[in-house]
């Protein structure tokens, strides 16, 4: 019979996005069901990414790289340095926190976007608008920065997320930063779809402002 202790730890590891854990989680769920086996699911989202046509992007929070795989020359950031491992094995360009602020793609206002995809979920709000700080300055002026945050139906899916940010929540972190939003939507499917169906997402898509140029 396990000790209280023991139960304390298994429960901080499975709220945990840390180690090797979460990493063996985020495989597994690659891996899992006959849709995902039998159904090309993620067409539709690698289909609203493309559309975005962001550029040159900054994917932070990458994990294991899915999006990365769609960015066309895309570098990855996360804080966890097994899911990193994997991406870098599929032929990525992807660092740890560390590896990234030490690379040769840590040069502020180079990069067309910043991807934020299912990562200010699982920290405060915060540490949320402390993670967009530490990034934007890599941003170009009038560059873009793209949010992507699970409705409710996902958020409840997963018990790292301890922190649910909806439409306004993007729009507040927008706000914190003077970004400027031009577009703000759900997908795939309509709002209150959310609620029940794990995949929907809210979307805020906003723009850093252009530099100002001296007569």
């Amino acid at each position: 019979m396990g000790t209280r202790d023991d139960a304390d730890r298994a429960e901080r590891e499975l709220r945990s996005t840390e180690g090797a854990g979460y990493t063996d989680r985020l495989l597994a769920h690659e891996k899992r069901g006959w849709l995902r086996k039998n159904l090309d699911v993620q067409a539709p989202y690698r289909w609203d990414l493309k559309r975005l046509d962001l550029g040159h992007t900054l994917d932070v929070g990458c994990g294991l790289g899915r999006n990365l795989l769609n960015l066309e020359g895309g570098v990855g950031v996360d804080h966890n340095a097994e899911s990193i491992a994997v991406a870098r094995s599929r032929g990525l360009t992807a660092y740890t926190i560390e590896g990234f602020l030490a690379s040769e793609h840590a040069v502020p206002e180079s990069f067309d976007s910043l991807l934020f995809a299912h990562v200010l979920e699982h920290m405060g709000r915060d540490e949320g608008f402390d993670l967009v700080s530490l990034y934007l300055p890599f941003l170009k002026p009038g560059g873009r920065v793209c949010f992507i945050t699970p409705q409710e139906a996902g958020y409840r899916s997963d018990p790292t997320h301890v922190h649910f940010v909806d439409s306004q929540g993007l729009r507040d972190v927008c706000e914190r930063f003077d970004l400027e939003i031009e577009r703000d939507y759900s997908f795939p499917f309509p709002r209150p779809i959310g609620h029940v169906f794990t995949f929907n997402q809210f979307e805020v898509v906003a723009r850093k402002a252009p530099s100002v140029v001296s007569a």
